[in-house]
């Protein structure tokens, strides 16, 4: 058996905590490998050791049949080894072609020339159909735009063995089946990929062997084909999972949320990001607001919830104006949001997980006094989220966020904003990057906010998720909403149509 990849014996310790202990992993050469297993289980770092960074306590790697040492990145780059990080290394006052080419650069007399480079990203970029802007700053494009971009810097530097960690976390619907079309094109050129997901459905698509992590061990490899959903999710978390959302019908109640005539212009252009839109979530329902990614959803919860200013319109949280509240008001007030960037608007990485625990509730009573934070309540409130919520982090309360797998700052996030009690809660994306045991609890979280009398507004890119979580479907095409919709009347090609800009309903048609 000819492998292009394997990893014998793998141990890392962080401190006392082993995130690896005794793996072994090998990959076929011209195959699709899954590497499955919840949040924390030690995917990202069994595959941050074959990258170089991180250096294994124990164990060999070899690459095609030959024992290496991978001490960083760039050794990994020489062996033709490739990553799409799940939490992307680009440099935000870069522009697409700059971070692309960096450390790749081709220098003459001193000078940076772009023009090669250039013709060459263009060209991968028509060519696998990843439609970038080379000029567009990094700061300046959505999540799912650089996701594109990180998957070009792979395609830029040849690379032979493809790692993708996490990758379609934050694409689209179309986005995710384009992506498995780039998998199979790659394989069909001869690449090999290791293709690390939560996403059971994306596995069973592309993948030809599966390897199973549970709390750092290797549970088995496995025969996608002739391997079930269910038989998979139960190696991954010990347990049965159960794919079906249960959620009884409920009479709503009064508006808590009311947005009027919202419109937000773009800094780009002149457009409207966000052009006249008004909607109004109740007590006890879910609306989700669904739409391909880049139609003005992100805009729209950041002038909600006050991160960007709004030009004109009106929110109105429970009968009171609050469009030119603080933020902290509007957390005060009952409003709570799980944002779709955990790292810019969710975290500070470099604090401990209780000091992020108690960011928006550190200056009340229970946790400080005469301006003094209480440590000892602090840590103790954390201790509670961390079993309440099942966080898991190497040092528990005293983990730095930055070293904790991207499901656990995604868990933590929700842990302290559902513990507010808020009034409504505004979850952006609120499942990505969860396992599937994970996503079900969080899942039964939201469904129990709304069956406790609270309202939700969730935004998602997951079909699925819209389709089985809400009660009510709004859909978001150009910066406004182009579709009022009933789930349960409702198929998911309709809905496809609608975010595509194709339908419009009836009462939208009159005012476009």
């Amino acid at each position: 058996m000819e492998y292009v990849i394997e990893m014998n014996h793998i141990t890392k310790q962080f401190g006392s905590f082993k995130a690896l202990d005794d793996v072994t992993f090998k990959v076929k050469k011209g195959e699709v490998h899954a590497l499955l297993g919840e949040n924390g289980a030690g995917k990202s770092t069994l595959m941050s050791v074959l990258f170089g960074l991180y250096q294994a306590e124990k164990g060999e790697i070899y690459i095609n049949g030959n024992p290496v040492q991978i001490n960083n990145p760039n050794d990994a780059n020489n062996l033709n080894i490739g990553m799409v990080h799940q939490h992307f290394k680009l440099v935000h006052n870069f522009t697409v072609l700059e971070s692309i080419i960096l450390g790749r650069e081709t220098v003459k007399m001193g000078v940076l020339k772009k023009h090669d480079a250039r013709k060459k990203v263009v060209e991968l970029s028509e060519r696998y159909k990843l439609r970038i802007d080379p000029d567009a700053y990094i700061a300046d494009i959505t999540v799912g735009m650089q996701q594109r971009v990180e998957i070009l810097k792979m395609l830029y530097l040849d690379s032979d063995i493809l790692i993708f960690d996490e990758p379609t976390a934050v694409l689209t619907p179309q986005e995710i089946e384009e992506l498995m079309k780039i998998m199979k094109e790659l394989i069909s050129e001869g690449k090999s990929i290791v293709f690390i997901s939560h996403k059971l459905n994306e596995i069973k698509a592309v993948a030809e062997s599966c390897t199973i992590l549970r709390k750092g061990k290797c549970i088995g490899t496995v025969d996608v084909s002739a391997t079930t959903k269910e038989q998979m999710s139960e190696m991954m978390v010990g347990r049965k999972i159960n794919f079906n959302i249960d959620k009884k019908d409920k009479e709503t109640g009064d508006s808590v949320l009311e947005v009027e005539n919202l419109t937000i212009k773009s800094k780009n252009s002149k457009k409207n990001v966000v052009n006249d839109i008004s909607f109004d979530v109740k007590k006890g329902e879910i609306v989700c607001i669904a739409g391909i990614d880049g139609n003005g959803q992100s805009e729209l919860v950041y002038g909600i919830t006050g991160l960007i200013p709004i030009n004109e319109g009106k929110i109105i949280l429970n009968g009171e104006d609050i469009t030119r509240k603080s933020i902290r008001k509007k957390c005060i007030d009952g409003m709570a949001h799980i944002p779709e960037d955990r790292h810019k608007h969710g975290l500070i990485l470099d604090f401990n997980l209780q000091q992020n625990a108690v960011l928006q509730t550190y200056y009340e009573e229970r946790f400080q006094k005469y301006g003094m934070i209480k440590f000892n309540a602090v840590r103790k409130y954390a201790g509670r989220l961390i079993k309440q919520y099942d966080i898991r982090s190497p040092k528990n309360e005293d983990s730095v966020v930055r070293n904790m797998s991207g499901g656990n700052q995604q868990k933590l996030i929700i842990a302290r904003e559902l513990d507010r009690d808020p009034e409504i809660v505004l979850a952006v994306q609120p499942t990505r990057g969860l396992d599937v045991g994970a996503t079900e609890y969080i899942h039964k979280q939201l469904i129990s906010q709304r069956d406790e009398g609270k309202a939700v507004l969730l935004i998602s890119l997951e079909l699925d998720e819209v389709m089985n979580v809400s009660d009510r479907i709004l859909v978001m095409y150009e910066g406004e909403i182009v579709g009022d919709l009933n789930p349960k009347k409702i198929t998911v090609n309709d809905l496809g149509l609608y975010m595509a800009g194709s339908k419009r309903g009836e009462k939208y048609e009159k005012r476009s």
